[in-house]
């Protein structure tokens, strides 16, 4: 027995992920970033509305620092702002307002900011616009106090060690004073030393008691400056808020992220579904080429119309002219557009009614056609149950479903030749293989895909080759193609991604 080999050409690498897919999915999910975007948009303006911000003052204090440095990177400032939200500054601002509240709750009400190295901006808010004055002054003056009172205290600890250190230095010098009275009257050279060295130390106590005593009086000189340059330099003021401001400020924040958080749904969504939409992609996956695309009707604009109109009469010349030229029954077969593909059926049906009495056969999930109420020159619409007695001159049209749930082996009663009606991004792409694969295996040729809701700046190349006869593909052919330039090329097609054993042996 001779087994015969065809080695492939190796594939181009597919990408992890395919940009121009995902903007294309992105973009025709446009309705839901797009709702997403205009809820923020009311959420923002709504919240501004029903919840404008409560009576705030402000005010404005000048802190002197005895630490101060031109390059300082505002620790000192950050310092008094933390100073500020204390329980201390809380209680003390409350005492001079009366207030019975706690302090712990207060400190909610307000906050501090350092504007610059020495400038602090206090805000607080109330009630009322005179509470929130009232308050926003009481805080920055128990903040003037405390922080003036931090530095006298600080001054006088410095100085009082200052004048600690003079006394004990003037106890020392009375000893040498003493020590030096009390020396022996004769003069022995021992004697003239120890007088010698006593001067000496008497000498430089002197000089470090004096030094000690002008360091104390500076520390103290430098004390009142620092008090004098601690002030409020703007008085506490209410501060008027922009209704119409606030709420186009709101209203923006909330279009950014609304916006933001639908695209990143929409894109999350686009990658975890794997639902192709570009021509190329959908192509790939059910092994025939896109003969026609028409738009859905609900989105077909006004100025649209007539290019639907011509785009959808050629499309019935190309599939009358194929009924003719076939003894073979043709049928149409969707996924996730039943009412165009009705649509096409009948106008179908409409056309080849000149040559001959036309039955549509309806096979879709339902009554989308049987069930129809019929119109003045439509041709006859029948079930599947009745199509076995209807006349052998009649020529038939079929119209199924490949939606999931699909009965296959039913299929080839609508016709051993179709056209597979595929609305962009509806089936997933592990769902594609299935039906190109179950569509091989009923022994159906696909003469090729109608696009519905096609994406219209999508340039990519919907068509491929597989040979010069039109022969119905098996499930282990797929037609390959790269950069644009069609091959023929017989590869495995990635069934396995569908989840569908390749015989009833690999199933068990």
């Amino acid at each position: 027995m001779t087994t015969t080999s065809t080695t492939s050409e190796p594939s181009a690498p597919a990408p992890l992920l395919d940009l121009q897919a995902l903007v294309v999915a992105v973009r025709r999910r446009r309705r839901l970033w797009g709702s997403l975007a205009l809820l923020g948009l009311l959420v923002g303006a709504a919240v501004a509305i029903l919840l404008p911000p409560p009576p705030t003052a402000m005010t404005k204090v000048l802190v002197a620092h005895q630490e101060d440095q031109p390059n300082d990177p505002g620790t000192l400032i950050r310092t008094d702002v933390e100073l500020l939200r204390t329980t201390r500054i809380a209680d003390k601002a409350l005492r001079s307002l009366g207030s019975p509240e706690k302090p712990e709750d207060f400190m909610r009400d307000y906050e501090g900011v350092g504007l610059t190295n020495n400038l602090l901006q206090i805000n607080a808010t109330g009630d009322s616009d005179a509470e929130a004055v009232a308050r926003a002054e009481a805080l920055a003056e128990a903040f003037v106090a405390d922080h003036v009172k931090r530095i006298q205290e600080a001054a006088n600890a410095e100085a009082k060690t200052l004048l600690d250190q003079r006394d004990r230095m003037r106890d020392e010098l009375a000893q040498v004073n003493k020590a030096i009275g009390d020396g022996p009257p004769q003069s022995d050279p021992q004697a003239s030393a120890d007088m010698e060295s006593l001067f000496a130390r008497r000498a430089e106590l002197t000089s470090r008691i004096t030094d000690f005593g002008q360091r104390a009086a500076e520390a103290r000189i430098g004390t009142p400056q620092l008090v004098a340059g601690t002030q409020i330099v703007d008085a506490p003021h209410a501060v008027r808020h922009s209704l119409p401001r606030t709420a186009a400020t709101d209203a923006a924040i909330g279009l950014v992220l609304g916006l933001v958080l639908g695209l990143a749904v929409a894109a999350v969504g686009t990658v975890v579904a794997d639902r192709p939409v570009l021509r190329r992609d959908i192509a790939a996956n059910l092994g025939a080429s896109v003969i026609a695309e028409l738009p859905r009707t609900a989105r077909a604009r006004l100025w649209r119309r007539r290019r639907t109109r011509a785009t959808r009469a050629r499309l019935t010349t190309t599939l009358a002219r194929a009924v003719r030229g076939s003894a073979e029954p043709l049928s149409l077969l969707e996924l996730g557009c039943a009412r165009g593909t009705s649509a096409i059926a009948l106008d179908l049906a409409g056309a080849l009614a000149a040559q001959g009495p036309v039955a549509v056969v309806d096979g879709l999930p339902g009554r989308q056609l049987s069930g129809r109420r019929p119109k003045p020159g439509d041709p006859t619409v029948i079930s599947g149950e009745e199509a076995t007695a209807g006349s052998p001159r009649e020529l038939r049209l079929g119209v199924g479903s490949v939606t999931p749930g699909t009965a296959w082996t039913d299929l080839r009663y609508l016709g051993t030749r179709t056209v597979l009606v595929v609305r962009a991004g509806h089936g997933s792409a592990a769902w594609l293989h299935t039906v190109a694969r179950q569509l091989a295996d009923q022994r159906i040729s696909v003469l090729g895909v109608v696009l519905i809701d096609p994406d219209p700046r999508d340039r990519t190349d919907g068509t491929l080759w597989d040979g010069p006869h039109p022969a119905p593909r098996g499930p282990d052919e797929m037609p390959a193609r790269q950069n644009g330039t069609a091959r023929r090329r017989t590869e495995r097609l990635p069934i396995r991604a569908a989840g569908v054993p390749d015989s009833d042996q690999e199933g068990r």
